[in-house]
């Protein structure tokens, strides 16, 4: 169940370079490259002859060499040349993905060529202003569907228990979540007063003594998590409160790419409103979202595997509400995204 009229994370900009790289993304083989001009070439990664992957042969002038009878492509689809004959057959092309970079990021376009529409690309609020330091990101596999990975962007409570060491602090088991939701996506959020700063904020933090924290988990259509902490000092937090000038805000963003119905891939990178050109914040930062992110993943697969093969009936919680939230808001946007096609 995916939405295709949208844009997808196919890799780190910095990892594509001149030469074949194939990624499988929402159960699709497709061939990335960069051309001498800088340009992205995303292209199906399958020769129309047999279908031997494109990947399998060469970059060579910027034109993909099937590596089956030299079949040559431009970063267009089109078939240049058809060595083993006169004429290029008719009918002779890749199909094409359109392709944007943009945050560090090469985004792919899953839908219908025509209709690749840049304004629908996140905008990320102050990414490069000054005063905002951010990490490097990473990204991961995860051998689980990309839903079960947004569940748990959209679930504030897991910290509890999960990230003991890091993410965890009090009534972060307990205290009760709201819930908003949009035409593109759910936001789940509390205000918990008057608390000891967790042990991974704690030395970012620019004031002394207990804060009122806040957990914003937000999801945006098609999978995409926007998870910001924010920490002012103790008795000036709160929903109708003007920001502290002290108030520490840190943004995890998250982007959930499925290779498959089993399988995704996980990029992420954090966005801080302080130190921003402090390297050795960044690097710790770093490491200590890899953590996190790795104890999620060890819980995210076991629950696929738990949900796939489960033998009895599965239940849902009230924690669970913006998730499942999430999951009727993309259901029907698919719904008629399938209606619209076939219109």
């Amino acid at each position: 169940m995916y939405l295709r009229d949208c844009w997808y994370v196919a890799g780190w900009s910095k990892q594509i370079g001149q030469r074949l790289t194939p990624v499988r993304m929402l159960g699709e083989d497709i061939v990335l490259f960069r051309t001498s001009t800088g340009e992205i070439g995303a292209l199906e990664d399958a020769c129309p002859h047999r279908k031997l992957p494109l990947s399998k042969g060469s970059l060579r002038d910027d034109t993909v060499v099937c590596g089956y009878h030299g079949l040559t492509f431009n970063h267009h689809g089109a078939c240049v040349a058809a060595p083993t004959q006169e004429r290029v057959p008719t009918g002779a092309a890749v199909r094409r993905y359109p392709a944007i970079e943009r945050y560090g990021f090469v985004w792919l376009w899953m839908g219908a060529a025509d209709q690749a529409d840049e304004s629908k690309l996140i905008s990320i609020e102050n990414y490069d202003a000054p005063g905002w330091g951010r990490t490097e990101g990473g990204d991961m596999p995860i051998a689980c569907n990309y839903l079960y990975i947004v569940d748990n962007l959209l679930d504030p409570a897991h910290v509890a228990w999960v990230h003991v060491g890091s993410f965890a602090g009090a009534k972060t088991e307990s205290q009760p979540l709201r819930i908003d939701v949009n035409s593109d996506g759910v936001v789940v959020w509390r205000w918990m007063m008057d608390t000891p700063a967790p042990a991974y904020y704690a030395p970012l933090i620019k004031f002394e003594g207990l804060v009122d924290r806040k957990q914003h988990y937000e999801c945006v259509l098609p999978s995409i998590g926007i998870n910001k902490s924010i920490f002012s000092p103790a008795g000036h937090g709160g929903p109708d409160k003007p920001l502290h000038d002290k108030t520490y805000i840190n943004i995890s963003y998250n982007f959930m790419t499925p290779v498959d119905e089993d399988n995704s891939r996980y990029y992420w990178f954090q966005h801080r409103n302080t130190d921003p050109d402090d390297a050795a914040i960044s690097e710790r930062m770093n490491a200590g979202a890899v953590m996190a992110f790795t104890e999620d993943r060890e819980v995210l697969e076991a629950v696929h595997l738990g949900m796939k093969q489960r033998k009895t009936p599965y239940l849902d919680l009230a924690l669970d509400a913006g998730a499942l939230r999430f999951r009727k808001l993309l259901k029907a946007r698919i719904e008629a995204e399938t209606a619209q096609a076939a219109a």
